[in-house]
């Protein structure tokens, strides 16, 4: 199955947010997006991790 599971993490915070899937034949770096955090109560950058 090509498409994985992404955990996504505040970097503020450190807070595991969101779930989203990726496409691991196609992006082979860790997704880095803009997502509201509801702890911080802004938009801030949310890392995949493992």
């Amino acid at each position: 199955m090509p498409r994985e599971l992404a955990i996504m993490e505040c970097t503020v915070c450190k807070c595991r947010n969101y779930t989203t899937t990726r496409n691991k034949k196609t992006q082979t770096a860790r997704l880095e997006l803009l997502k509201f955090c509801p702890h911080d109560r802004k938009r801030t950058v949310h890392k995949e991790v493992k």
